[in-house]
């Protein structure tokens, strides 16, 4: 009788410390799961301060925002690249939203490209617009179309934050 109640009861007790085990560290067991939000950094931009997901490697660059059916008022992607003093060229791929294109150039606005249109559906790479900074710059800032007119932004405003 001891057996059937205790043994019973040791299993019980061994399954809840594994699962609790697994749960507290996942990673020991070799699962690792990505993160179920986007980590934000904050980029404050004239007088206002944007939540920025960054685009930091070659594959989040190319990607941007590409396919984004929503971003918040204060939301944004901040294109970093390797190198400061670039001339990179925007288009509007597989954009969903239209956007404000801010160019950042040693913590200031460098050039804003106001209210830039997704493309209509089907339209050729080929014949997408190009975008490009009319000097070297250090940043991409993308937000909402209209958001640099809302927030009174100009070429010679500060851009500061912990990836600019």
């Amino acid at each position: 009788m001891i057996k059937q109640l205790f043994l019973p009861l040791i299993g019980v007790a061994l399954f809840i410390i594994l699962v609790g085990t697994f749960v507290n560290n996942p990673q020991k067991f070799g699962f690792i799961f990505p993160s179920p939000t986007p980590i934000f950094e904050e980029v404050k931009i004239g007088e206002r301060t944007v939540k920025v997901t960054l685009a930091d490697t070659p594959d989040k660059r190319t990607k941007g925002l590409s396919g984004t059916t929503l971003l918040a008022e204060d939301n944004g992607m901040l294109f970093v690249f390797e190198s400061k003093d670039t001339f990179p060229s925007f288009w509007m791929k597989d954009m969903l939203i239209p956007i404000d294109i801010i160019w950042i150039n040693d913590g200031k606005i460098a050039k804003i490209d106001k209210n830039i249109p997704s493309p209509v559906a089907g339209t050729p790479d080929s014949s997408l617009k190009l975008y490009r900074p009319d000097k070297p710059i250090d940043y991409v800032l993308e937000v909402n179309a209209g958001f640099s007119d809302k927030n009174d932004l100009k070429v010679g405003d500060s851009a500061e934050g912990n990836s600019i």
